[in-house]
């Protein structure tokens, strides 16, 4: 059986650098740049906490969270398999 992934960037998902990520799912995407961001945050990473504070804004509008959310899951589905 062939799995079909899909790749996006720290950047595409509204972090701060070009590390790629490889998912079956958008709830799989955004768990691995979750991850990540956790690493990049107990690295004290400057350009990711900055990008950090910025999701932590957005987080505090459950509306716009949802457009954000709803806008980063187009994008996944818009790209084809590789």
């Amino acid at each position: 059986m062939r799995f079909i992934m899909k790749t996006m960037t720290c950047k595409q998902l509204g972090g701060a650098c070009d590390m790629e990520f490889h998912a079956e799912t958008f709830e799989e995407m955004a768990s691995l740049s979750q991850q990540h961001g956790k690493e990049m945050f107990r690295e004290q990473d400057a350009a990711h906490l900055e990008a950090m504070q910025s999701m932590s804004e957005l987080m505090n509008d459950p509306e716009a969270m949802q457009k954000w959310m709803d806008k980063k899951r187009a994008q996944f589905e818009a790209i084809p398999h590789s």
